[in-house]
């Protein structure tokens, strides 16, 4: 079910056709999961499903389980990674609900007791300290 706001040329879809580079983490047949570009905390990711959807609201139930599954996958090779005290998992739906980028993805954040997130669309990292948090996570994989 693709929905009929689904805008082919937003990041993520140019991402997943190879026109765009990114940092990337893990791949199966019906997702991947690369570092995002404004981390909200070291480690930060993103795990996008393969298939055309706009968000939660639109996306087919088998693509969204698919994408839990990665998600959980990456979640817990991100909190040994960083050795995090916990994992925070978050999906923007809609404008009003926080979504910039409108392909379906999840953040996966490790997350440190008493630390607490930088903004949501905050400042892009240096891709050196990119690539040295994505082979952490790799190898925790």
């Amino acid at each position: 079910m693709t929905s009929t706001n689904y805008d082919p040329q937003n990041i993520f879809a140019k991402i997943l056709r190879g026109e765009l580079p990114c940092e990337k983490l893990y791949e199966d047949e019906h997702t991947i999961a690369i570092m995002d570009i404004m981390p909200r905390a070291p480690g930060h990711l993103l795990v996008i499903p393969k298939a055309p959807s706009r968000n939660l609201l639109d996306i087919d139930e088998d693509a969204l389980c698919a994408a839990i599954k990665t998600a959980r996958k990456l979640a817990i090779a991100t909190k040994a990674a960083f050795a995090a005290d916990g994992v925070t998992m978050q999906q923007f739906s809609e404008p009003a609900g926080g979504q910039v980028v409108f392909h379906t993805h999840i953040h996966v954040i490790p997350r440190m007791d008493d630390v607490p997130l930088g903004p949501h669309g905050g400042p892009m990292a240096d891709a050196t300290e990119l690539k040295a948090h994505a082979d952490k996570i790799r190898a925790a994989l």
